[in-house]
């Protein structure tokens, strides 16, 4: 899985993917669980953040929010629709932040578009960016998966997903220096089920 052809899906569809994706659906109300009583200080990461309305625009009230995006498009929505949240372009495979430097990560739908064999990097890289104590909410795939979808909200877009299943994801959390504190499954905005994981690294 090519990260550019992500990077150029994203920035294609442009606003279709807000539009798509509900910013009040069911599995929102997770991200007070995210921010529920963490003390101590440091934003929050919202990796994957698109245009700001899903994560980012719940939390900024209560935290301070860096939104991250492989899309220089998906990150100028961002601008206009959450202007309170500080935006920088990069990869989650190598984020640009330094070692401790955040409260808690957010992955909310983002990893999935990451090739599952490399999902290990991406949770090693959620953990040295976040402070002992802090936490990582993001969603599960329950089983194995890689797939490809063709003309994705917009003609001519194709779109990639891939994970590795919910015990692999499980066990690469807990390598990389995360425990596990709750497991749910919720439907989403689409009415699908989705399964999220609320983390705290060690």
């Amino acid at each position: 899985m090519d990260p550019d052809a992500v990077r150029r899906a994203y920035d294609a569809v442009g606003e279709a993917y807000g539009e798509f994706r509900r910013t009040d659906g069911p599995e929102t109300e997770l991200f007070d669980a995210l921010v529920d009583g963490l003390s101590m200080p440091g934003p929050i990461l919202d990796v994957g953040c698109g245009d700001g309305r899903r994560t980012a625009a719940h939390i900024v009230d209560r935290r301070p929010v860096v939104g991250l995006d492989i899309s220089a498009a998906q990150l100028r929505l961002a601008r206009e629709r959450v202007p309170a949240v500080e935006r920088v372009q990069g990869d989650m495979t190598r984020l640009p932040v330094a070692d401790g430097s955040v409260a808690g990560v957010v992955a909310y739908y983002s990893v999935f578009h990451v090739d599952r064999r490399r999902h290990g990097e991406v949770y090693r890289e959620f953990a040295r960016a976040t402070k002992p104590g802090g936490r990582l909410l993001t969603n599960v795939s329950q089983r194995p998966m890689d797939g490809t979808r063709a003309n994705w909200l917009r003609d001519g877009v194709d779109m990639y997903w891939s994970a590795p299943g919910r015990e692999r994801t499980l066990e690469l959390l807990d390598d990389a220096g995360f425990d596990l504190l709750w497991e749910r499954t919720v439907t989403d905005g689409l009415g699908e089920s989705v399964t999220f994981v609320l983390c705290e690294r060690r």
